[in-house]
């Protein structure tokens, strides 16, 4: 399983082009093939970069998890796949983000890109830098893995 550790403030070029940092090329698999599917957050206003292996792990469980004949898992559906575009790097590492979904997402010029374990999120910098104030954070985190905990070690 590949995670990807770290955020790295970017610069999109006039075409759409962004260089993929060393460290997140670095922690690519090889069954990704340098293959990536981008698609707008469903919660927040940036973009996820899925490279294809994973891709095809959240696909899967879409997949196990709906029935295409139920209307309501019809439009979840409809909605997932909505925007989608598989990407390639080329032979600079760069990769070709979509303007429609860099203007769905307000992205000009300066982006951050952050690891999320098995993806990576482009966000426009200036809102990375509003997202979450630390206190938010940590009363979050204590929500969520604060209740009871047993130690499996």
């Amino acid at each position: 399983m590949n995670s990807f550790i770290g955020d790295y403030a970017c610069k999109i070029d006039e075409k759409g082009r962004l260089l993929l940092p060393a460290a997140f090329k670095k922690a690519l698999p090889a069954e990704a093939h340098n293959t990536f599917v981008v698609k707008k957050d469903i919660y927040e206003p940036c973009l996820v970069l899925y490279p294809l292996n994973e891709w095809d792990k959240q696909v899967q469980i879409i997949r196990q998890r709906l029935n295409p004949y139920n209307r309501e898992h019809n439009a979840f559906l409809r909605g997932f796949f909505k925007g989608t575009a598989e990407i390639e790097l080329d032979a600079t590492n760069r990769l070709l983000i979509p303007k429609r979904l860099l203007e769905e997402v307000k992205i000009e010029r300066e982006v951050i890109l952050s690891g999320q374990d098995g993806k990576i999120e482009i966000w426009n910098k200036d809102a990375y830098e509003n997202i979450s104030r630390a206190d938010e954070f940590a009363r979050l985190a204590e929500k969520i893995m604060g209740g009871d905990f047993i130690n499996n070690q």
